[in-house]
């Protein structure tokens, strides 16, 4: 697989206030809850080692799924961003200003873009690392819990004692769609001003790397450099901040998600543009050439597109890293996505390999 240059948005993301940040030396603590795979150091000839596709089984595992092991043949999905609890309210509409009105239930599950996304390249069977930071509260046992569960590797996820886990509250309405008001938290504090040598080999062995906006944009810039330099791809979600980009994050993304400035970002040096268009389906927009269209794959009931969003950039990631055709990566990110709003939750919704893959079958 040959580097690229590109981007990724979607015209449905919620867009947040952004939340000022704050760096501190704190010392984090890792949660090594996973046996630590041991990387080669040396970046030589990382073109051909990225060449090279695993193949896995179609059968779902079993709950909760263990880490998938990476084989000398595959190299690792790696997710560096945010976790949060998502704290749900269903209710039929949302309030007006001023007004009170009851739920007609509520709960809190795991989320967060970054955790998502992470969440659904381990349900697909893909070896894959989550980078980012939780509290050492409630709240950041249940991410690592759910994290586990979806047999994502968590060597590289820590827990501070300085800032609290970060949450979003979620108002779903009764067609399925959400708004979402988000506290950073720990995903906005307390990073170290420099990442550690080991975040930052995990990324320079990676496959494939993703990215979002949840996080401070300098610790983007220092993983999206990493990656540049060893030549492993990158996908910018840019949902989940209210702030332009910088052009020093650009220069080393591949792949960005967005929908009204694909020729904006191509003349900043973004060669690819994934745009999600939610019931519209999606398009790759590939500078010089004609766009890749495809459409939704109808669900047969939508109950909560929280995460749908993450599902489809992270599914389009893991089918691209296995070396599938960019039409073919498009058809297996939309049929996920329509599988995950059809059950309530972000990471609870990612859907296992197995039941893409059958759904691809029947369309």
């Amino acid at each position: 697989m040959s580097a690229m240059r590109a981007v990724a948005f979607s015209p449905s993301n919620q867009w947040y206030d952004k939340i000022q940040t704050h760096f501190s030396n704190h010392p984090n603590r890792a949660i090594n809850t996973n046996p630590h795979l041991q990387f080669n150091n040396n970046t030589q000839n990382q073109s051909n080692r990225r060449n090279l596709f695993p193949c896995f089984s179609t059968d779902a595992s079993k709950t909760p799924n263990p880490p998938t092991p990476l084989t000398i043949t595959s190299s690792p999905l790696v997710v560096v961003g945010s976790a949060n609890a998502d704290i749900y309210v269903e209710i039929d509409r949302l309030p007006k200003e001023g007004e009170t009105i009851s739920a007609k239930n509520g709960q809190t599950l795991a989320g967060g873009k970054g955790a998502n996304q992470a969440a659904c390249g381990g349900k697909l069977s893909y070896p894959t690392y989550f980078v980012g930071q939780v509290g050492e509260d409630a709240h950041g046992k249940l991410i690592t819990e759910a994290l586990q569960s979806g047999g994502v590797h968590l060597d590289h996820l820590s827990a501070v004692s300085a800032a609290p886990t970060g949450h979003a509250v979620v108002m779903l309405q009764s067609d399925g769609q959400n708004s979402i008001i988000i506290v950073g938290g720990a995903n906005m504090h307390c990073w170290p001003e420099k990442l550690s040598d080991g975040d930052l080999e995990v990324v320079r062995n990676a496959g494939i790397v993703l990215l979002q906006r949840e996080i401070p944009e300098s610790v983007n810039t220092q993983v999206a450099k990493a990656a540049k330099s060893a030549g492993v791809p990158v996908i910018l979600d840019a949902g989940g901040m209210d702030a332009p980009i910088s052009q020093e994050l650009l220069n080393f993304v591949d792949i960005e998600q967005i929908s009204h400035a694909v020729v904006k970002f191509h003349k900043m040096g973004v060669k690819q543009v994934l745009v999600k268009l939610g019931s519209k389906g999606s398009a790759l927009f590939v500078e010089g050439e004609e766009p890749i269209k495809q459409s939704v794959i109808s669900a047969a009931k939508v109950l909560d597109t929280t995460g749908a969003g993450d599902t489809f950039t992270a599914s389009f990631a893991v089918a691209l890293v296995e070396g599938k055709s960019k039409r073919e990566c498009l058809r297996f990110a939309a049929a996920a996505a329509s599988l995950c709003v059809q059950v309530k939750g972000a990471i609870p919704s990612m859907p296992e390999r197995k039941t893409v893959l059958n759904l691809l079958q029947s369309h």
